[in-house]
């Protein structure tokens, strides 16, 4: 991982679960409004065209989660190792100002890595020898939770034995402005206090820079080697509610969907689940509505249910705040540790379930899902449950579970 609270996948998480907010006001970036908030991420250059900071960070990231899943030594083929990865958003109106001549030939590299979507998982898999099927899913803000959906079915149907699948997101000018315009950002006098899910003082989120690379195989591979699991990945689901491109349908009968199927194709029931890490935007629609449709699909059992949101922490990670945030999911099973919603001090009546105010909470944690939500009507959600060690000996097949080391 490399976020605003951490360079690598520790420093994020222990950041996280003691409550950081890395907050800052967006400064020396033309183009951008006065008072406009940020989460930076802590690695990489602060100037530079788009591909100059993206890249690299994403690569980091990449290099961080093979190293951890000793994929060196793993004796799998690079060529059934396939890159799926969430676009990110480029610089794509500079490409109107370019000028044909001999320069162009050694500036070609630049206009076209800002305007392809598929730039990230091919920069990835060219410098790290990944030589496997190579994908891009464009579905906004659920774009790599969309990815990681991709990854599993490429490892169930045996196009590949291994997957890197992830994104990385930097903030550029024209997202920002976008943002701005459509006022979802944050605003409040103290940066760190400005993202506030499920508070009655909320106004928005902070845009994140960051993302996160995940190492996807089945598990009897991954016991048979003897890898580092997080957790397994027991299902995923996605579907699109049909309604707005940038408002939910607060009837929320489209989110309800989606939780209940990726429960249905889990083989799981609503009291089986311990926490889940909401899409959690802090607008006013968005909170509302994931409360709304939890409470319907988990009943009585969303009583006992454990929720929260990181943006507050890592701010809004765009196209890379799925996998990010699943990321979380899993060292929060790994560790049974919630992580909490960090400025919720005045909880909205309407959103009425434990979101884990302010303080971490140690609890013993089995299983967990993933939401994220988007504009396009964009919905996708992963299950996980913790890894025992014990759970790929009563698979009924080798691709029934999938290990994220």
């Amino acid at each position: 991982m490399v976020t605003a609270a951490g360079s690598d996948r520790e420093s994020t998480w222990r950041a996280l679960c003691r409550g950081a907010r890395p907050i800052v006001p967006l400064v020396d970036m033309p183009g951008i409004p006065d008072g406009m908030l940020m989460a930076a991420a802590v690695a990489g250059p602060r100037r530079g065209s788009w591909h100059q900071r993206n890249l690299p960070l994403a690569l980091q990231a990449a290099e961080e989660a093979l190293s951890d899943a000793h994929y060196q030594d793993s004796g799998v083929d690079p060529t059934r190792v396939a890159v799926a990865s969430a676009p990110a958003i480029g610089c794509t109106p500079g490409i109107s100002n370019i000028q044909w001549g001999p320069h162009l030939a050694e500036e070609s590299m630049s206009w076209w890595e800002e305007f392809l979507p598929s730039t990230p998982s091919a920069y990835i898999g060219n410098a790290l020898g990944l030589k496997g099927p190579r994908s891009s899913y464009s579905a906004a803000c659920a774009s790599s939770t969309v990815a990681v959906m991709a990854a599993e079915q490429l490892l169930r149907s045996g196009e590949c034995d291994m997957a890197l699948v992830g994104a990385m997101e930097t903030i550029h000018p024209l997202m920002a402005a976008g943002f701005h315009k459509m006022r979802v950002l944050a605003r409040n006098e103290n940066p760190a206090e400005a993202c506030r899910p499920f508070d009655t003082h909320r106004n928005g989120f902070v845009m994140g820079e960051g993302g996160a690379m995940l190492v996807l195989e089945r598990a009897d591979q991954a016991v048979a080697r003897g890898a580092e699991v997080y957790a397994e990945l027991v299902s995923t689901a996605c579907c699109n509610d049909a309604h707005h491109v940038t408002d939910l349908n607060v009837n929320s009968e489209a989110l309800e969907y989606l939780l209940s199927e990726t429960l249905r194709r889990g083989g799981l029931a609503p009291v089986d689940i311990d926490y889940v890490n909401a899409h959690g935007t802090g607008t006013l629609q968005n909170d509302i509505t994931e409360t709304r449709a939890l409470r319907r699909v988990f009943g009585q059992a969303a009583e006992s249910l454990c929720v929260s949101s990181v943006k507050a922490c890592l701010g809004h990670l765009v196209n890379a705040a799925g996998v990010a945030e699943l990321a979380i999911t899993a060292l929060t099973l790994r560790d049974g540790c919630a992580p909490p919603t960090v400025n919720l001090t005045d909880p909205d009546p309407q959103c009425d379930l434990d979101y884990i105010p302010l303080v971490a909470r140690q609890r013993e944690l089995e299983h967990a899902i993933k939401v994220s939500v988007a504009f396009g009507g964009h919905l996708a959600a992963a299950a996980l449950r913790r890894w025992s060690g014990s759970s790929a000996r009563q698979a009924t097949s080798p691709t029934e579970l999938l290990a994220a080391a």
